[in-house]
């Protein structure tokens, strides 16, 4: 009795229950999409629950576009403390690269996985990890490792990378042997934490 009074009274609210009733999830959908786009830190959640799906494991099976040698393509680096390093010094360890940013959604979402992973080999002398920040805003990168409590060192480019290691795509990740060769190269997102993952570094140690 009371609904129908109002439906008489206000016939404009009664057209938008009826629209949310007929609309009401792709409505909530178009609302979830504009979150997604604006909010990094939501897009970055979703794309971390999707990795705990295992479809975007990393995988180090041989197949990668890439099987330079480093010394066609080393690079310099830049420490915290601005000291310019090559990656040609990085000769007999297993090096793991990740070029990131803090306003990267997938980076953001996969950052977890590879301070996991580091976590494991930090003590390890055969293992580099060559995290490379690409913020134009450096105290924005330091104060999102600050705030989420990383540990993964904080290196940045100095000159230009060979387009066989970085297109500026980001993310970018890239393992070398300790012969200097790429063994793994991916564009985008990807859990680098699994036990799959890890064995394969390992192997790459005892190579």
């Amino acid at each position: 009795m009371i609904n129908n009074k109002i439906s008489k009274e206000n016939p404009s609210a009664n057209k938008f229950w009826q629209f949310i009733r007929k609309n009401g999830f792709s409505t909530l959908m178009g609302i979830v999409i504009v979150v997604l786009l604006v909010n990094p830190d939501a897009k970055s959640l979703m794309l971390r629950k999707l990795m705990y799906t295992g479809l975007f494991n990393a995988n180090i099976d041989g197949k990668g576009p890439n099987t330079s040698d480093l010394s066609n393509v080393r690079f310099d680096f830049l420490d915290n403390k601005d000291n310019v390093q090559n990656t040609s010094s990085l000769r007999g360890k297993v090096v793991f690269i990740n070029f990131w940013a803090s306003w990267c959604p997938p980076c953001r979402a996969e950052f977890p996985s590879i301070e996991a992973l580091y976590s494991k080999f930090r003590n390890n002398p055969d293992v580099f990890f060559l995290t490379i920040n690409e913020d134009n805003d450096l105290s924005a990168a330091y104060e999102y490792l600050k705030t989420e409590k990383y540990s993964v060192p904080f290196y940045r480019t100095k000159g230009n990378i060979p387009s066989e290691i970085f297109t500026g795509a980001l993310p970018t990740t890239v393992v070398l042997d300790k012969s200097g060769k790429v063994r793994f190269h991916h564009e985008g997102f990807a859990n680098y934490a699994s036990e799959k993952f890890v064995k394969q570094i390992e192997e790459l140690i005892s190579e």
